[in-house]
């Protein structure tokens, strides 16, 4: 029975966001004409506190919000590895965003498939970095769908048959019309909503929890002993010593993967100049404690005894919330975390269409398109995505989204020898690259799909084993790959492409972690 309190509150939060989004329009000068930077990237013009909503507004995701706890959940300590992770991102951040930020703006580039191609001379090379960057990207956005749905189905504010659905395509229908109009500004106005709600929920869910428990020591005790009776046989709230190994190498692949994702890069892109992404990394790790706190939570749907339905343990928070909080309060969290998923989704439409639009359209079939062509192509492209993405959830099974999302992380790894070592190094042979993304694609791709699709993968090497995180893997392979082969290539005297980015062709360490290139790239 859907309750009037909780969907008052509910619409409060959902019909606010919608209120911001029409307020994008202040954020853009009406004078401007079209053109792909400046709806993609809201003209390179976002402030310190505009671009720490934002990029962590698209990182942190609701399915985040959601996943991490649901883990926590069925399996303990192993899911903690978010935490790590997510704290290992911004000093990558701090040192990497700068650098690509002011290359990008010196050179015009819009993605960082464009930037592989100015470094590498190679199209073949662009258009594997834009290509995986998509493949990556959709599954990813299909989850804010899954998380959307999760969190009303435990509100039991979602409808059941057509009228279900067609409250979830009115809700995306929206954020579709404003980031076709408005571009990357809809979904920067709705994360100022985005993070103090979800700060706001998350501190009120967690002080009603240790007021029903009365401490944490007796809320992790109580969720102990559950895990101990119904969980499977390595799970516990305190890792063991075989779980280590896969903890550090899921934490470490998947810091480094999260940066190489378009959307990620799109947010940064987005900021005035490299002094303010700095600020923002610095502040960034506040995130980290929301989504510690939501896991606290997925302690506590342990110790409550919650009953999230088999294999949907991301709804185990929702329920929680459900049964714990006041009406009225529990709406203002569901509604905190259905705006949670609105930015990335966004984000992650824009950053898709923007790399479909400039690395395979404008790259391969348009190269005279206008700046005002590009921008109605990105705009069409970006609510394809999101009607995909709605599509894809409503027509397979969520255990599909999930798998696809688990095998985007292993693949969009294989990108980072050509982006980020090309950041301070031309040394890679573009030829060399190629090889080593296909084969650390295969790698990868059997590897996980080989294990039922399981992230951690065991490995041997002379007798001693242990679980590794497949995507790591891969890379590993992937880098090994591309090293000899360039010892090949410039042994024979292939050709290299022509590099236009004006990088150092060689590592400088001092330079490359704070200077940046080109003249006023230290802009703020």
């Amino acid at each position: 029975m859907i309750d009037g309190a909780t969907t008052a509150a509910f619409l409060i939060v959902v019909g606010g966001a919608s209120l911001l989004a029409v307020t994008a329009p202040r954020l853009h000068r009406n004078d401007d004409l079209p053109s792909l930077e400046r709806w993609a990237l809201a003209d390179r013009g976002l402030g310190p506190v505009w671009t720490w909503f934002l990029l962590g507004g698209t990182i942190f995701t609701a399915y985040t919000f959601t996943a991490v706890p649901g883990q926590v959940y069925g399996r303990g300590a192993s899911a903690f590895f978010a935490l790590p992770y997510t704290v290992i991102v911004c000093p990558l951040a701090f040192v990497l965003l700068p650098r690509l930020w002011a290359v990008a703006r010196q050179h015009g580039y819009v993605t960082v498939a464009d930037f592989v191609r100015g470094r590498y001379g190679s199209p073949a090379l662009a258009l594997v970095v834009a290509s995986t960057g998509i493949l990556a990207t959709m599954p990813y956005l299909a989850l804010q769908v899954l998380g959307i749905r999760a969190v009303l189905a435990a509100a039991g504010l979602q409808a059941r048959g057509v009228a279900g659905d067609a409250a979830m395509v009115a809700l995306f229908a929206g954020l579709a019309i404003a980031t076709y109009r408005h571009g990357l500004r809809a979904p920067t106005v709705i994360s100022a909503l985005k993070g103090p709600a979800v700060f706001v929920s998350a501190a009120v869910a967690v002080g009603f929890v240790l007021a029903r428990f009365g401490g944490p020591g007796p809320m992790f005790e109580a969720a102990d002993r559950r895990l101990a009776r119904s969980g499977p046989g390595d799970a516990s709230l305190v890792l063991s010593p075989h779980q280590q190994g896969g903890f550090a190498t899921l934490a470490l692949g998947s810091a480094l993967a999260l940066l190489l994702y378009p959307h990620v890069l799109t947010a940064g892109f987005a900021a005035a100049g490299p002094r303010t992404l700095r600020r923002v990394c610095v502040v960034l790790p506040a995130w980290t404690a929301v989504l510690a706190m939501f896991g606290v939570l997925g302690i506590a749907a342990l110790a409550m005894a919650v009953d999230a339905p088999p294999g949907a343990a991301e709804a185990a928070v929702p329920l929680l919330v459900d049964r714990l909080l006041p009406a009225f309060p529990a709406g203002l969290v569901f509604g905190a975390i259905i705006v949670g998923a609105l930015v990335p989704a966004a984000v992650m439409s824009i950053a898709a269409a923007t790399s479909f639009t400039r690395n395979v359209y404008v790259a391969y079939f348009q190269p005279t398109a206008t700046p005002k062509r590009q921008t109605r192509v990105a705009q069409a492209v970006s609510l394809t995505a999101k009607a995909g993405a709605v599509a894809f959830v409503f027509g397979l099974r969520d255990q599909a989204a999930i798998n696809l999302q688990l095998l985007g992380g292993v693949w969009i790894l294989q990108i980072f020898p050509a982006v980020v070592i090309g950041l301070f190094t031309r040394r890679l042979h573009h030829r060399a690259l190629l090889v080593g993304w296909a084969v650390g694609m295969l790698a990868g791709t059997v590897a996980v799909v080989r294990e039922g699709f399981v992230s951690l993968v065991r490995v041997e090497v002379g007798g001693h084993g242990g679980q590794v995180y497949a995507g790591l893997g891969a890379l590993a392979l992937n880098l090994a790959v591309t090293l000899v082969l360039t010892g090949v290539y410039d042994r024979f005297g292939a050709a290299r492409g022509a590099d236009t980015t004006a990088l150092p062709a060689r590592l400088a360490v001092r330079s490359a972690l704070w200077r940046a290139p080109g003249k006023g790239a230290n802009g703020s």
